[in-house]
């Protein structure tokens, strides 16, 4: 990442020399490039530091199990109220079905009782007629 354009001679000379090759140099100096870098500055030893014991944590108790009794209490509830729901609402559908078929049934005997009264008054009406009434 420390890459970049340079315009300055020597380090254009030593690019072409040797192409496709880094070139190196010691940071923050002004060496010519090279194959290697020379003139590294010396960096003293740097002094061990003293490893201290760490030191040993206070043993902290584990904390208490929460109780979950309310919380199970709850839930439960909720699951009954839900099962408690989906029984009401078969209950519901069964007694819708077994209107609808009352219904239906009530219809067939109206139309079959409607045509037989028609069937009777037409019956009437033509003897009404015949006995010489007029309609």
């Amino acid at each position: 990442g420390q890459a970049r354009t340079t315009d300055d001679p020597q380090a254009i000379a030593a690019a072409l020399a040797h192409l496709e090759v880094p070139l190196k140099r010691a940071v923050g100096s002004t060496d010519p490039f090279a194959l290697e870098a020379v003139n590294l500055p010396q960096i003293p030893d740097a002094p061990m530091a003293k490893r201290v014991a760490p030191k040993a944590e206070a043993a902290v108790p584990p904390r208490p199990r929460a109780d979950r009794s309310a919380l199970d209490a709850a839930e439960a509830a909720l699951r009954k109220l839900d099962t408690d729901r989906k029984a009401e609402e078969a209950a519901l559908r069964r007694r819708q079905d077994e209107l609808g078929a009352e219904r239906q049934a009530a219809q067939a005997a109206y139309v079959d009782r409607h045509k037989a009264a028609t069937q009777t008054l037409s019956e009437a009406r033509a003897a009404y007629r015949k006995a010489g009434g007029e309609a």
